[in-house]
């Protein structure tokens, strides 16, 4: 497997108006390639999303380095990493954030009007095939209101796939779900960024979530221990 993250060292602090320090995340390490997935729990307050803006390109680290496919992420101008998170990173949140008024069909293809070449003139039938992949072949043309919980969450994470990304970065992406529908659609998005070679992460409070990963951490004191070295 390709190695495409690894952290090493990483800290994130933040300078409060108080003129005290917020430290979030203390000395992280982690290594992230094709195919892994990896879970991450951490309570309220633990540093997950403050990780995940890291992971996902959209933040730098305080101290420590961030390499992407090798490269020192601090390396890269902003204009640089948004390309990058654009181009590798799919992002699934709680929250499914679909388009009001535009069919699954057209809220997959979405990401696909900036791609270039072959990918944008034939987007609506690249996101047809990656809306059958999740299931919902016969819901192409259904509106996000006319969905369920969980055909809605099944078309957001299509739209996170349509291009092809190295990583997947789930937020919480069963906490507006019922724990079966949840489960369900964890297994599915585990087997379809498998399938395509893409790393998942997978950050949550769920501890039932997080055991589905093949690689279990948790969030502590700002620390990011594997499962065997976190207290219970």
């Amino acid at each position: 497997m390709t190695e495409l993250l690894r952290l090493s060292d990483v800290t994130r602090t933040v300078h409060l108006p108080d003129e005290s320090d917020l430290h979030i995340l203390t000395g992280v390490n982690l290594s992230i390639a094709s195919g892994d997935h990896i879970g991450i729990i951490g309570r309220s307050g633990s540093g997950k999303s403050t990780l995940l803006n890291l992971l996902g390109l959209l933040d730098k680290p305080t101290t420590g380095t961030i390499e992407w496919d090798g490269r020192d992420t601090r390396d890269l101008s902003s204009r640089q990493a948004a390309r990058i998170r654009g181009r590798d990173v799919g992002f699934v949140f709680q929250q499914f954030n679909l388009l009001p008024g535009r069919t699954a069909l057209d809220n997959v293809a979405a990401p696909l009007m900036y791609a270039p070449g072959r990918a944008f003139w034939n987007r609506r039938e690249i996101a047809a095939e990656m809306l059958r992949r999740v299931g919902l072949a016969a819901r192409v043309d259904s509106m996000p209101e006319s969905l369920s919980g969980g055909e809605q969450q099944r078309v957001a994470i299509a739209r996170a796939l349509v291009r092809g990304p190295k990583v997947v970065l789930a937020d919480e992406p069963t906490g507006a779900l019922d724990v079966e529908t949840g489960a369900e659609v964890m297994q599915m998005l585990d087997a379809v960024t498998y399938e395509s070679g893409a790393a998942l992460i997978t950050i949550t409070h769920d501890i039932a979530i997080a055991q589905m990963a093949r690689q279990r951490f948790r969030l502590e004191g700002g620390k990011l221990l594997s499962v065997a070295e976190a207290t219970p």
